[in-house]
């Protein structure tokens, strides 16, 4: 979109914003917000945490995530779904059981950035980086994934042009 997607405007508030309400709505205990723009993030009500591998791809932010999580099971959410709710983060954290990760396809599309991982994939993750892997889906094919269906699909839709906000 030529600019950071977190600040983008839908319905007059930040991409960003919708993230974060749905994951309040869910009854999130901490928010983080991994990379950008740390400032403008935490101005937004997100704890802002440097990416610890800047440039290297979602993996490196994943890990960054599963390091600094204070809890068990941690919900990433992409900053630029438009349509993301409580409900679709509620779906997630009701379908992981005891799984690594719970996971929606949408599409016959693993929907790894919107998805609910326990801290222990931590070491996978890292093994993974460490051998130039930058995309989440072969490491989460590595995991023991419990599969989410979501009520809505239209939750995992991302924004990558103008015309995907409506």
């Amino acid at each position: 979109m030529g600019r950071d997607k977190a600040f983008v405007e839908v319905g007059g508030r930040p991409l960003a914003t919708i993230a974060l309400d749905a994951l309040r709505d869910a009854g999130a205990a901490e928010v983080l917000a991994i990379g950008g723009d740390g400032d403008g993030l935490a101005a937004l009500g997100f704890r802002a945490v440097p990416d610890e591998s800047l440039g290297e791809g979602p993996l490196a932010g994943l890990a960054t995530a599963l390091r600094v999580a204070q809890h068990e099971v941690v919900v990433v959410l992409a900053c630029d779904l438009p349509a993301v709710t409580g409900e679709a983060v509620a779906a997630l954290l009701a379908g992981l059981g005891d799984a690594d990760a719970a996971v929606p396809d949408v599409g016959g599309r693993a929907q790894v950035l919107l998805a609910a991982y326990r801290r222990r994939c931590l070491p996978l993750v890292e093994e993974a980086l460490a051998g130039d892997e930058r995309a989440v889906r072969p490491v989460v094919a590595r995991l023991a994934v419990a599969p989410v269906t979501l009520a809505d699909p239209g939750w995992a839709r991302n924004a990558n042009r103008p015309e995907d906000l409506s």
